[in-house]
């Protein structure tokens, strides 16, 4: 065995907190599923959050238009291949891969509950849970997922660092969403819901991953293998 070659993606002293918070998650994703299936309208909590938040003007428009950028291909493109670099960048190529891995797993998440759950905005647009919120709270996430394990941050620390870096990512968009009328305030909540369930289990994959291939991996010759080979050489010239 090689010993593993990078700090897992997924602190064990975190790993407890956060399975609890994406059962949560998961659970609150599954009503909210259940409770606005086939519906093509808001409800009553989305009508009164849509009147004070609907309809903003500058320069709030300007900011909702650029955080929705965020979570457009183009700008969800650009801000991965950021995160991606800066991991490189610290020689964290384990963090890396987890940024893309999870990334790409919870915006697939939102993309294929979407057609389940069959909400729609605005026509036929489905609209649970929201991508643009899962994808931007999912970055957070494991940004500070990356940071809470390199600094050491203990089990209260560390999650309260992580779980407020979501929610700030997550209110910030979903604020962005309803604003531009994208969506309802409680897409956006499944959105985030999303990110918070599938982010824990896509650093368990990686860490996973990366550690079999470190296992399978076949070990290299000592450091001081070339030394002992020339002191050998150099005792049968003397023999």
């Amino acid at each position: 065995m090689t010993g593993r070659p990078a700090p897992a993606v997924l602190p064990s002293s975190l790993r407890v907190a956060l399975v609890v918070i994406a059962s949560l998650a998961a659970l609150v994703l599954l009503v909210f599923g259940i409770t606005y299936a086939g519906d093509s309208g808001p409800g009553a909590v989305d009508a009164r959050i849509w009147a004070v938040v609907d309809g903003a003007g500058p320069p709030w428009r300007h900011v909702a238009v650029v955080t929705d950028f965020l979570g457009e291909p183009v700008g969800a493109v650009l801000v991965v291949a950021v995160v991606v670099t800066g991991c490189l960048l610290l020689r964290q190529p384990r963090a890396a891969v987890f940024v893309v891995t999870g990334a790409g797993l919870t915006v697939g998440t939102t993309t294929l509950l979407k057609p389940v759950v069959g909400r729609t905005i605005h026509g036929d647009n489905l609209s649970y849970p929201s991508g643009h919120t899962a994808f931007l709270t999912a970055i957070a996430l494991m940004v500070s997922l990356l940071a809470a394990g390199r600094l050491g941050l203990n089990r209260a620390v560390g999650t309260a660092f992580v779980f407020a870096a979501g929610l700030v990512a997550g209110a910030t968009m979903g604020w962005a969403q309803v604003a531009m009328g994208s969506h309802y305030a409680t897409d956006t909540l499944g959105g985030w819901c999303t990110a918070l369930a599938v982010l824990p289990v896509s650093a368990w994959l990686v860490d996973r991953t990366a550690d079999r291939l470190a296992d399978r991996a076949p070990a290299g010759p000592p450091a001081d293998a070339p030394a002992d080979r020339r002191a050998g050489a150099g005792r049968q010239e003397c023999h």
